[in-house]
C-alpha cells in the first residue's frame, strides 16, 4: 500500500509535538461517499489520562480498535504493574491494525497516536497497513486523510518546535481550516486536545458552517 493510497481516506487531523505537551486538532464532518452522514463526529478519542489517538476511514473500526486498544493496555497495566509508555502504545496499536488486515477485508483505518510519559511528548502515526512513523523522527508535526495537503502545507510555513502551547493550538486550528477550504470530505467544526503530564484537555469546540 502506497502512501498515496494512505492518505485518501475522508477526514483532516493533525498532531503537532511541543515542547512538553502534543496537539491533535480533527474536523467534525463523516462522510459515506459524496454524503453527509454526520457534522458532530469525534475523530479524537483519549486512550488513558496521558494519551489519545486522532482517527481518519472507517468509523466502525476505529470505534472498535479504541475499545481493544484501552482495554489491552489496561491488562498490560494491571499485568506488568506500569503504564505502557507512548511508544509500547503505538507499537501495540500498529499490531492491532496490522492483523486486522490479515484476519478479515480492512476497513481502512488510519490513526495518529500521541501522548506525554515520562520520556516526554511522543507521537506516532499508523497507516492503514500496520506501519509505524515517529513523528519526531520527521518534521515534528503530521496530518492524515484527504484534507493532509493543505494542512501540511500550512504547518510547513509555520510551525517550529519552540512554539507555546497557545501558539500550536492556533497552528492546528490555522492547518484544519486551510482543508475546509478546499476538501469536501472535512469540515462543520474543529475539535483540539492537549496532551500533558498532567492530562488530556479537550479544548472548547470550534463550530465552522
Amino acid at each position: 500500500m502506497n502512501d498515496e493510497q494512505t492518505r485518501k481516506t475522508g477526514t483532516t487531523t493533525v498532531g503537532l509535538i511541543g515542547k512538553d505537551f502534543i496537539i491533535l486538532g480533527a474536523d467534525n464532518r463523516a462522510t459515506a461517499g459524496n454524503s453527509i452522514v454526520s457534522r458532530n463526529s469525534k475523530k479524537i478519542k483519549v486512550i488513558n489520562d496521558f494519551m489519545a489517538i486522532t482517527t481518519s476511514g472507517s468509523v466502525s473500526d476505529a470505534q472498535l480498535t479504541k475499545k481493544l486498544l484501552s482495554a489491552e493496555l489496561k491488562i498490560r497495566e494491571i499485568r506488568n504493574d506500569r503504564i505502557s509508555t507512548v511508544k509500547e502504545s503505538a507499537h501495540l496499536l500498529a499490531n492491532m491494525t496490522y492483523g486486522n488486515i490479515r484476519r478479515y477485508v480492512p476497513g481502512f483505518t488510519h490513526f495518529l497516536i500521541g501522548g506525554v510519559d515520562s520520556k516526554g511528548p511522543s507521537l506516532y502515526e499508523v497507516f492503514l497497513d500496520g506501519s509505524l512513523l515517529n513523528v519526531a523522527d520527521e518534521q515534528g508535526f503530521i496530518a492524515t486523510g484527504s484534507g493532509t495537503p493543505y494542512a501540511l502545507a500550512v504547518m510547513e510555513d509555520y510551525y517550529k518546535d519552540t512554539m507555546s502551547q497557545e501558539e500550536m493550538i492556533k497552528l492546528a486550528e490555522r492547518a484544519i481550516r486551510a482543508s475546509l477550504k478546499r476538501d469536501s470530505a472535512s469540515g462543520n467544526g474543529i475539535d483540539i486536545v492537549v496532551i500533558k503530564k498532567s492530562g488530556v484537555e479537550f479544548q472548547p469546540r470550534i463550530k465552522i458552517e
